[in-house]
């Protein structure tokens, strides 16, 4: 099998907007070397869909953290729905949307993600809202109407929850975590939390090198 990078992240996961830079770079730099995979997290699921105010008010000062560590900046749009703090977190529309996406165009994850995540944090976007999802799909040369309506599938609703499993099946316990498979049984764990891009390269010649030994 072609060697896989799989990226476990959630589209509420500040630190996974943070990291969504990193991690579109190494898929520029080797979607010609490896296969790559990604699996939505689940964070905002059951009895923690909520508003901001009800389920994570600490997401109010916590964003800064974000930006001082990765760089990225949270846009004026998302701060202002912030401080409302009625924006209602629940992991499982944009979920559904990557596994439209993914029966569409599977190589096209990361790009797809990067952007949902800058439409969310940056343009302040409501990830609730169909529209979000419309517009996106045109960006990435699908029919928004199919968009839409592949959303409204149980299929893949189905196939979102089937990311929520794999995520825990795969020990992934925090965002964004991104793992490099080289055979069905073996799994590097090579991102934990944000790291920076020289770091993950170096993270990734190590294990070409120990899976070359």
């Amino acid at each position: 099998m072609k060697i896989k990078i799989i990226y476990v992240y959630d589209a509420f996961c500040g630190w996974c907007y943070g990291f969504s830079r990193v991690i579109k770079e190494c898929y520029e730099n080797h979607k010609n070397d490896f296969d790559f995979e990604v699996i939505s997290g689940g964070m905002m699921t059951g009895e923690k869909v909520g508003s901001v105010n009800q389920v994570a008010p600490f997401i109010k000062t916590s964003y800064h953290n974000v930006e001082e560590v990765s760089g990225v900046k949270f846009g004026d749009a998302y701060l202002r729905h912030l401080e409302e703090g009625t924006f209602i977190l629940d992991s499982v529309p944009p979920s559904i949307a990557l596994s439209v996406l993914k029966s569409l165009k599977p190589d096209l994850s990361i790009p797809f993600i990067h952007d949902l995540q800058q439409s969310i944090y940056f343009e302040g976007k409501d990830p609730n809202d169909s529209s979000l999802y419309r517009y996106l799909s045109v960006n990435f040369g699908i029919d928004p109407d199919e968009f839409e309506r592949k959303m409204g599938e149980d299929e893949f609703r189905e196939a979102a929850y089937y990311d929520f499993a794999l995520a825990k099946q795969l020990k992934v316990e925090s965002f964004p975590a991104v793992l490099m498979q080289m055979s069905e049984t073996s799994f590097y764990l090579i991102a934990k939390g944000y790291t920076d891009s020289d770091t993950l390269e170096l993270r990734i010649r190590n294990v070409l090198k120990e899976s070359a030994n």
